[in-house]
């Protein structure tokens, strides 16, 4: 049966939790397609959606996205996480093949987010990392090494700190600087506790500055900007609502394995479907203001291992010079 995501209320960024949403028994969605693979620890989802109808069904844009699931992101092994950006580099080439970028083709790293809340400081940490290369074009074209390409970076703040739209510094710079691609990268909301901290995700539909916590801003588009855009995002929040309907379908789950007479002791409220039991726990949540966003305690650690980990795949990505089979030597 069809199912339109716009009667849902569940916050996510990541299109293929949208996807799972539209489709929870797997079943084929018309204009979206979609193959998943695994190489070693890291599970690689890659979707196209190519029409209208399978855009309205997930509720995410026309264009490709690419998901990296890896649960043991968190444990901090550096052997898994030169794997993870090995993987993130090889996937990234694939985008710019596909948009027609040139190995010679300048490119603008955007890192959104706020670099004074360490859940939203992806893009900023990332910006530090990334391996800037423009100013030596500009300046001493001749003495370049081969294999590289003009990279620059900016990490533009949030509304509330400079009260400008991020979408608009962009666009300035853009106009300025005229690339040939933009990259932006920020933090991301999931509908799953799991997915926090254990997965990145790559579209060449752009991004929406402020999104990961339900801000709806004018967003880093081919539209807006003039110039292909692709998004990379790591979901670092997820809300308290949404763990609390988690934590109750683990207890609905563990009590049916007890006993088969869950209907009598749950009542009405173990029959809701997902997104009703979702929406009531919202209504209970929200008045009182305690819908809060949460975060992993070891935020601080993952935010630089995952920005290493993002920062190295993109300066193999980016850069002919720079070994993709030996991310690790590019690690900072």
């Amino acid at each position: 049966m069809d199912k339109d995501l716009s009667m849902y209320n569940i916050r996510t960024d990541l299109a293929l939790e949208a996807k799972e949403m539209a489709a929870p028994g797997g079943e084929d969605i018309p204009g979206v397609w979609s193959e998943q693979d695994t190489q070693g620890e890291v599970t690689v989802s890659r979707m196209h959606i190519q029409t209208d109808e399978g855009a309205r069904k997930i509720g995410k844009m026309i264009g490709h996205y690419v998901t990296l699931d890896v649960p043991g992101m968190r444990q901090g092994d550096t052997e898994l996480q030169d794997q993870i950006a090995t993987i993130f580099a090889k996937e990234f080439e694939a985008f710019l093949a596909r948009i027609g970028t040139k190995p010679t083709g300048s490119v603008l790293i955007v890192g959104l987010g706020n670099w004074n809340v360490t859940p939203d400081a992806l893009g900023p940490l990332v910006v530090e990392n990334v391996m800037v290369t423009r100013q030596f074009f500009e300046l001493m074209p001749d003495q370049v090494s081969p294999g590289y390409r003009p990279v620059s970076a900016i990490a533009p703040g949030v509304l509330g700190t400079t009260g400008i739209e991020s979408s608009d510094i962009v666009q300035g710079i853009v106009e300025k600087s005229k690339p040939d691609l933009v990259i932006a990268i920020d933090a991301l909301a999931s509908k799953a506790l799991e997915r926090v901290n254990t997965t990145i995700q790559i579209a060449d539909t752009g991004i929406h500055p402020g999104s990961g916590i339900g801000n709806k801003r004018k967003g880093l588009t081919k539209d807006i900007l003039g110039v292909p855009c692709i998004g990379i995002g790591v979901p670092t929040v997820v809300y308290a609502s949404t763990i609390v309907n988690s934590a109750m379908d683990l207890v609905f789950g563990h009590m049916k394995k007890h006993t088969p007479e869950t209907g009598q002791l749950f009542g009405v409220f173990g029959s809701m479907a997902e997104q009703e039991r979702l929406q009531l726990v919202k209504e209970v949540l929200q008045p009182i203001g305690h819908d809060l966003l949460v975060t992993p305690k070891e935020i601080d650690k993952f935010m630089e291992d995952i920005a290493n980990i993002i920062a190295s795949g993109l300066n193999a990505a980016l850069h002919e010079a720079v070994d993709t089979d030996n991310v690790a030597a590019y690690t900072h």
